[in-house]
Order: structure tokens, then sequence, then C-alpha cells
């Protein structure tokens, strides 16, 4: 074992400020409590890294012996039967190295695995409001960078604080026990070392915090332009030159900052090694002075050289021992900053599931507003704090309404009249400020959500596919669906055929989003999705405002599968939906402002009889498919 300089190097270079960091109450408790069920492997890691520890002292000591009672005596025997026994000594301190790896990796890994699992479950409980405020990169790093940072409590810094606390004390009472002198001139020297170390160490942590900036500008760059979305941005309105030379910019310095680090390790290895050279050739000639009148033996001099050599590694560690500590601790803290922010929408012990049977929904004086950022999100996830993170007004008034099982519910009104937001009560993506959403009879606060998510179906305007196959995508919504189940949802949706012409079939990747898909094909497959879940209660956003004339037949085709029989509450924007519903409730401003049917509505002179009005006046020419309402 040598004096481990790059291990010293690292620990020195860690950000120093975080020693003064304040620590919520109960974090280091808390840490606790994630090591119980690794309590044996970290005993057990412990004592191999102590008797590995025991080690480094070892061979210094047989040297000695090996010299004064081996080879200055000449005799061969003694020298090899010492030499036997360090050669057993490396055997022993590298069978302790591999068992200290793997205690290491299977404590470390499994905590890993436990904090990504706990925060990945956690974070997919969060309202949707969440993840409009969260930035993505900023999630995962807590998913990534925080949670190995936060490992490390664990591994690496519980082992080295035990390992160089071990090491320091076993090195210094050897030397003493062999020359209190030198050993009393060695540790004079510490402050020459540790001095040059500290100021190198905050040079190269000021480097290391740039390096990470300049490097995460670039992932987002990166990111934001090797999307489908991002890409075509680039190829319709971007510059090819300019989008190189900014990208070539911002790489130069990171080179540049690059180049400065590597030139700043060098020399802080170069100091290291200078002033334990220095403290070296201090043993030798203090030492051989003491040889040469007898007073020290050529051994101990040689085994006090051995064992300097072991000590400033360790030394230089253990000062920025507070450091790696709280950097660790800090990581624990990020993590544990993101599982305490609860969900607003959360299962209530005792909660029941939907009964069985066809499905009605009716909303009671219900009023909702948005929550406020602080209510569902952390300033720190946000790429920028918004300085106002209060709630916002009211967005609904005192909506009642009823869908009868098997009932057709159109909900129209202009943009912003709170559509969107009534559906996302009936899934409960939020749960209202005042008032009860119910289905079954049931208010959705007392039901399981695990049923919830079974009975209700959800379609939005725009249709959300994850890079995968065609069949993992709609067995998304129920894993056990057969082939057959899936070809039978896919000719209900109007979509089978062209599923059938493509080379790989189900098996097809639609790519980012579903971006190798058109409009009308991703909606449909989503319908597909929906009928394979086939669900009682349907929610859904008519998507024909951005489709052309025949995918706009074919999609209708496939809600008018997905919605018969079914209760279904459709942002409706096709007039034949409208003039089928049951019951047309009209919106504005987050309040009823008329119901009934269309022909009622039509007579009553209101709202929906302007908005037909004016649609009409602007789509009677020219248009072979059938006019949707401009209200959404």
């Amino acid at each position: 074992m040598g004096m481990q300089p790059w291990m010293a190097m690292r620990s020195m270079s860690r950000d120093a400020s975080v020693a003064e960091k304040t620590l919520a109450p109960g974090t280091r408790r808390r840490v606790l409590t994630y090591a119980g069920p690794y309590r044996r492997p970290i005993i057990a890691f412990l004592a191999v890294v102590v008797l590995d520890s025991v080690l480094v002292v070892a061979v210094p000591l047989l040297l000695k012996r090996l010299v004064d009672d081996g080879v200055i005596p000449k005799d061969s025997g003694v020298v090899v039967r010492l030499s036997l026994v360090v050669a057993a000594i490396a055997v022993l301190d590298a069978i302790l190295t591999v068992v200290s790896r793997w205690y290491s990796s299977r404590i470390g890994e499994g905590l890993i695995n436990d904090l990504r699992t706990e925060v990945f479950a956690h974070v997919l409980r969060q309202p949707i409001a969440f993840f409009t405020r969260a930035q993505t990169g900023s999630l995962v790093s807590r998913l990534n960078n925080d949670v190995i940072g936060a490992q490390q409590a664990f591994t690496s810094v519980l082992s080295n604080v035990v390992s160089n606390v071990v090491s320091v004390a076993l090195v210094i009472a050897a030397m003493a026990s062999l020359s209190w002198q030198l050993t009393l001139g060695s540790l004079v020297l510490v402050p020459v070392f540790l001095i040059p170390a500290r100021l190198m160490g905050r040079r190269l942590s000021t480097l290391a915090h740039r390096q990470m900036t300049l490097n995460a500008d670039m992932g987002t760059r990166m990111t934001e332009r090797f999307n489908v979305a991002g890409a075509l941005l680039v190829k319709l309105f971007g510059v090819p030159a300019r989008e190189e030379a900014e990208y070539a910019e911002r790489a130069g310095r990171v080179r540049d900052i690059g180049i400065q680090i590597s030139l700043n390790r060098s020399i802080f290895m170069a100091v290291l090694t200078f002033v334990a050279a220095l403290a070296t050739a201090m043993v030798y000639g203090f030492g051989g002075v003491m040889a040469v009148a007898g007073t020290l033996s050529v051994g101990t001099l040689l085994a006090l050289s051995a064992l300097l050599a072991r000590l400033y590694g360790p030394l230089t560690s253990l000062s920025n021992v507070r450091v790696d500590i709280m950097t660790a601790l800090v990581s624990f803290e990020r993590v544990f900053e993101v599982l305490d922010l609860q969900p607003l929408v959360a299962e209530r012990p005792g909660a029941v599931d939907l009964p069985p049977g066809p499905l009605g929904v009716r909303l009671e004086h219900v009023a909702f507003r948005y929550p406020s950022a602080d209510e569902v999100s952390l300033a720190s996830l946000e790429s920028t704090s918004s300085g106002d993170r209060k709630a916002g007004g009211p967005v609904l008034h005192d909506i009642s309404l009823e869908a009868r099982p098997g009932q057709l519910v159109a909900l129209v009104g202009p943009s912003g009249a709170g559509k969107t937001t009534l559906t996302s009560l009936v899934s409960r993506l939020y749960d209202p400020t005042e008032g009860t959403v119910r289905i079954g009879g049931l208010d959705l606060r007392d039901v399981t959500l695990a049923s919830l998510r079974d009975r209700v179906g959800v379609v939005t305007q725009e249709a959300h596919l994850f890079h995968d196959t065609i069949r993992a995508n709609l067995r998304y919504a129920r894993p056990d669906a057969t082939d057959a189940e899936i070809r039978s949802a896919l000719e209900a949706a109007q979509i089978s055929g062209l599923v059938d012409e493509l080379p790989e079939g189900l098996d097809t990747v639609v790519g980012d989003r579903g971006h190798r898909l058109s409009g009308g094909e991703k909606q449909r497959l989503a319908i597909a999705r929906l009928l394979l879940k086939a669900p009682d209660v349907v929610v859904l956003d008519e998507a024909t405002a951005h489709l052309d004339s025949e995918s706009e037949v074919a999609v209708q085709r496939a809600l008018d599968a997905a919605l018969a029989g079914r209760t279904s509450i459709v942002i409706a924007h096709r007039l034949s939906t409208i003039r089928q519903a049951d019951l047309i409730v009209v919106l504005e401003k987050g309040r009823v402002v008329e119901t009934g049917r269309h022909e009622e509505l039509l007579a009553s002179g209101g709202l929906y009889a302007d908005l037909h009005a004016t649609q009409f006046a602007t789509t009677k020419n020219g248009s072979h498919a059938e006019p949707a309402l401009d209200i959404a």
C-alpha cells in the first residue's frame, strides 16, 4: 500500500463550502435507517478494512527484521523465512482487497437500487403540475448523481475514514516505537504538506465546478437538438454554421477547462511528491547520521522511511474528512428533499374499489384552483425559480353536472373555459378544491387509485407513445393482453391495415414520442390502447383539429367504437359528436352557462348558438370534412 495520492487529491478537490451547510434536523438519523438492511455486510466490510489497514505497518516492520537480523548478520535462513512472510502478506492483502471491493459493491449497489427505486416510485405519484414545473435533467440528476453520492457515505467515505484513522494511528505508533525523534520531525512537516494541498484543492474544486456547469450546458444543448422535435426546428429555422459555431465555442471552453484541470492535478501531485520526498530526505539524513553513530540500526532506518511513505496520504485525506462526510450527507438530503414532497393526490387509508357494473359520473358544486409551486414542486428542480410561487385564482366555479351510465356528455366552450381542467378532475389527476367528484356514487378520494385507473380510460388530444414497439405501447394499458386481443383493438380503432403494412408489424418501433407515425395514426393507436383497456368510463379530447379529411374520418370511426356503450365525457370539436351527445355542457370562464341538447341550445340563442353560427359562417365553403366547432 502506498500513500494513495490520487485518493487524497480527490478528497482535497471537493467543494469545501459544503462543510458549512446546515443539514435538516434528523438527516443523520434518517440516513442510518438505510443502513439497517445492510448492518451485517457493513460490519464485515469494516472488519476487512481494519485488517487490511493493519497490514500497512506489517511489511515495514518485517523489513527492519529482515535487514537487521538477516542481511547484516548474513543469516540466509532468516532472509528466506521473512521473505516468505512478506509474500504471504501480499497474498493476504490481495485477498482482502478483493473481499473489501465485493462488500463495497454489494452494499453500494444495494443502496443505489433502494434509493433509485424509492425516488422513481415517489416521483411517479406526483401530480401533473409537478412535471410541468420540474426540469427533467434535474430529476434525472437526483436519480443518478445524488443517489450515487449518497451511497458513498456507506462505502468509500466510511471505508476511507476507518482505514485512514487506523493506518495513521498504527503508523505513528510504529514510527514512535522505532524513533520518537524522527517521528516528531516527520510530524512537524505535516503543515508543510497540508497547506499546499489545501490551496491546490480549492483551485481544483473551483475548476471542477466550472467543468460540471459547462458539461451540463453542452448536455442540455445536445438533448434539445438530438430529439425529433428539436432536430426538426433546427432544420426548419436554424443556421447550420451558427449551430456548429456555438457548439464549437462551448466545446472549446470544456477543452480549455479540461487542460487547466489536468495541469493543476499534475502540479498538485508534484507538490505532494516533493514534500514527501523532502520528508524522506530528512529521515534518511538524520537517520543516517544516527545509524553511523550506532544509535539507530539500518533496518530501523529503512522501516521508518517505508512507514513515512504510508503516513502523509491518509493524513491529507483525514484533514478533509468533514468535507467528504458532508458531501455524502448533502447528497442524501437532496434525495430526501424529493422524497419529502408529498403527492397532492394520494390514496386514503381504507379506500375501496369502484363498484362492478356500469358507472355514472357526477360533479357536485366543484370548484378548483391550480396548486401553487410550493405545493407541487421544489425550487431546486426548476431551471429558473419563479419569484411568484403562490397559487393562482379559481379556474372552475360551482360546477355541477351528471353523466348517467352509458351517457355521452359533450363539453364545449371557448378556449380557456376550463374543459380540460374539468376532465382532469374526473380522471383524478387533481382533486377539487371544493365540492365532490363521484364515479359510481363514490367520492374519488375514497376510491383506490388502481381501481380508478382500471375503470376510467383517457385519450388526450396529443397522443403520447413511448420509444418502443407498437405491441409494447398497446400493452402498457393491459400487460396481459394477447396478440388476438391487440388485433381486435387495432381493427376497432381503424388502424389494423396500417400495422399489417409495416415490415415489422406489431414489433415496429414508433420512435421518440411516436414521431414515425402521423398525427391521425398516433391518435388511432391511442384509441386502440383505450379499447384494449376496455374501461367503463371514457374521458377524451377529440383530436380532429389538425387532421386531414381521411384521417379525420378514420379517427371518428375509431372514437365511435371507443364510446359505444360507455359513460363518456368528451371535449367535443366535431359537430357529429355534439349532436349525438345526451347532454351538452357549455362552459365559459370556469362556469356552466348552458346545458341541454343541440336543438335546445340553438333555440335558446345563448353562447352555444353564437359559437355554432360563427363556425358555420367561416366553414360553409370549400370543405369536404365535417365542420368542427372552433371551441377548443
